[in-house]
């Protein structure tokens, strides 16, 4: 059995970001769930992953061999509001692992006890919120957007007091890396100019090793940032939470918390039960995820130039070019979605989620029914709606049409109603609903006869109308 390295390369940093904790056991921890496929991307041994040492490193009872395990400091604006410390709160890092092609991932325990950022909650974690982040980012990696991954969920024999007492969960959460927006937010508030730069530093070589200089990292980040909310948006998603502390630096999606794929198609839809203004709903993503960069933006000033105003210039330069990439990649894989390969076709994307909103039609089987071929009606609010988009849809599509859909247009998501029913089940020790919805999210564009229910959009009391982050 090869027992896996993991080394701390993030404790090289300026010891400002950071604490070094004592990790606290747990009473009684059990594998609920692996994620074999991922262990071997990493190059971690199944029967490693499966056995008694690590379900006790997983759990947070003991530290790896390099003996240095830490809760990374970090700042945040929270729903527009800044907080200069918040911090890993119920979370820890083990370390990374460096995988065959010399990258790396950082694995992440979630859930792991109180630290000295925790702010008076209790550092723990329910199996539910877990479970529903192993499933959310499982889905989204199938979709091939960019996300943190799960390795593991370990039930810790303890009970978790939220509504309602709970089972206690620790997951296990890989990633490029885990620093944030907030994460040099946290610098910059403390005046830190040589810590953003070795921060900086780090996650270039760490993430992005063709960019030098400030100028070109903030390009690439928001780059990154841009792409992947219009990824989010073509598959329906709302992430919920979009905080500055859950903008990754390396572009992928971090934060399984109030987030949902939608169901009936709704341009203003939120999900989170704490976004009473509609920040953060689904047509507002591209917008925050600008200010997000500009908060990031102000950070790096010092290093753009030692002139201010130069360096404002500069930093406006690049922020907008953010709007045109997240635009560019939103019209290509919207047109793709709809069987067109013109660019010049883009105002028909308006078209039809107008007429989708109008209907208020499901988001994911418009584009499976389209894809399929099936009649479209019912999802339009009159046959003459229905017919005049069809005519010209029949006008613009692309000769490979079909090819083109089958590869953008998922025949399952992550639907709300079906994650709230695998998380009910686990909570009784049932797992096989669980594993039912993974079969069918981890491949989501292959259609199976076996898992026909789960493309179906949820009846009137199925339908979930907010999700919580779990804390």
């Amino acid at each position: 059995m090869h027992i896996p390295l993991i080394e701390q390369s993030y404790a090289a940093l300026p010891e400002l970001l950071y604490t070094r904790v004592e990790p606290q056991s747990v009473a009684a921890p059990k594998l609920v769930i692996a994620n074999d496929a991922l262990a071997a991307e990493l190059g971690i041994d199944r029967d490693w992953l499966h056995s008694a040492d690590a379900l006790q490193l997983l759990a947070g009872n003991v530290a790896p061999s390099h003996g240095s395990v830490i809760a990374m400091a970090y700042a945040g604006h929270q729903f527009g509001g800044f907080n200069a410390r918040l911090g890993d709160g119920r979370a820890l890092l083990l370390g990374d692992v460096l995988l065959n092609d010399g990258t790396r991932r950082e694995l992440h325990l979630k859930g792991s006890g109180r630290t000295i950022y925790s702010r008076g909650g209790d550092g723990r974690a329910t199996l539910s919120a877990m479970l529903r982040e192993y499933i959310l980012s499982e889905a989204m990696a199938a979709l091939q957007v960019p996300t943190t991954r799960s390795l593991a969920v370990v039930e810790t024999g303890e009970r978790v007091f939220r509504q309602r007492p709970e089972h206690g969960a620790v997951l296990t959460r890989v990633a490029k890396s885990h620093v944030r927006v907030g994460t040099f937010q946290f610098l910059a508030a403390r005046g830190e100019t040589k810590a953003i730069e070795a921060l900086m530093a780090h996650e270039i070589a760490r993430t992005m090793p063709e960019v030098s200089g400030a100028r070109e990292f903030l390009a690439e980040v928001l780059s990154r940032q841009a792409r992947l909310i219009a990824q989010w948006m073509s598959f329906g998603f709302i992430h919920g939470v979009m905080n500055t502390d859950n903008a990754q630096i390396a572009g992928e999606t971090i934060d399984y918390g109030p987030c949902a794929f939608m169901d009936g198609f709704d341009p203003q839809k939120v999900f989170s039960s704490i976004d009473e203004n509609g920040r953060y709903a689904y047509d507002k993503q591209p917008t925050i995820g600008l200010w997000n960069m500009t908060r990031l933006a102000e950070c790096l000033l010092p290093l753009l130039d030692e002139n201010r105003e130069a360096a404002i210039k500069i930093a406006e330069q690049e922020l907008g070019r953010f709007m045109p990439l997240f635009e560019m990649e939103f019209e290509k894989r919207m047109l793709a979605k709809l069987g067109i390969n013109e660019l010049s076709h883009a105002q028909f994307i308006t078209e039809t989620l107008q007429h989708m909103a109008n209907a208020w039609a499901d988001f994911t089987r418009f584009f499976t029914a389209l894809t399929r071929g099936d009649d479209m009606r019912s999802f339009f609010i009159s046959d003459l709606a229905h017919d005049e988009w069809r005519a010209e849809w029949n006008i613009l599509r692309a000769p490979e049409a079909t090819a083109l859909m089958q590869k953008y247009n998922p025949v399952y998501i992550a639907r709300n109603h079906r994650v709230e029913a695998a998380l009910t089940a686990a909570e009784n020790q049932n797992y096989l609903p669980l594993h039912q919805l993974l079969d069918a999210v981890q491949n989501p564009f292959t259609a199976r006869a076996d898992l026909v229910q789960f493309e179906n959009a949820p009846d009137a009391q199925e339908e979930v109308l907010q999700t919580f982050c779990g804390t």
